[in-house]
């Protein structure tokens, strides 16, 4: 008799000590908030790559395909309702008084086809372009643009320190 009261005694304790434990569940991030984090994510464009015909070219440095005062220029993804894109001038400026922000535009990502509409104003005017996000994590992002017309796209790889 003592036996079986001591087991249920031991049996009901550990249902209660379950019962009342909480398990901690992480929520993955969205494919959003790897784009622009919870308020706001910075992104460095660091190299590129031409497409053509099925035919990809060696990677293209940052440093050869942008000015020594391009390459640290930033673009900043805001998580805000208007879905705020800044494109910030880096530590080294082009000319005196240029500006800190270069442009201010809106992004938009389409989840279903993972397409992400903005422009590189550096490279292509500041026209909105759309995208297809090729790779996409917490510190690295791959966006390629295709040419409609022609076997060509031109492929963008850029990183992110996280904030």
């Amino acid at each position: 008799m003592k036996k079986s009261t001591i087991f249920f005694a031991i049996l009901c304790a550990t249902i209660l000590n379950d019962s009342c434990t909480q398990k901690f569940e992480p929520t993955p991030l969205t494919f959003t908030q790897l784009l622009s984090g919870t308020e706001s994510k910075t992104w460095v464009l660091t190299s590129a790559k031409i497409i053509d015909l099925k035919i990809e070219s060696p990677e293209i440095k940052g440093s050869d395909l942008l000015d020594p005062c391009e390459l640290d220029d930033q673009f900043v993804f805001y998580a805000n309702e208007e879905k705020k894109l800044e494109y910030k001038n880096g530590g080294s400026k082009c000319t005196n008084g240029e500006p800190e922000i270069l442009a201010t535009d809106s992004w938009e990502l389409l989840q279903g086809s993972a397409a992400l509409d903005m422009g590189i104003p550096r490279l292509f005017g500041g026209a909105k372009l759309p995208f297809t996000v090729k790779s996409l994590t917490s510190s690295n992002m791959m966006l390629e643009y295709y040419f409609g017309d022609i076997d060509a796209s031109y492929r963008f790889t850029f990183v992110s320190n996280g904030k």
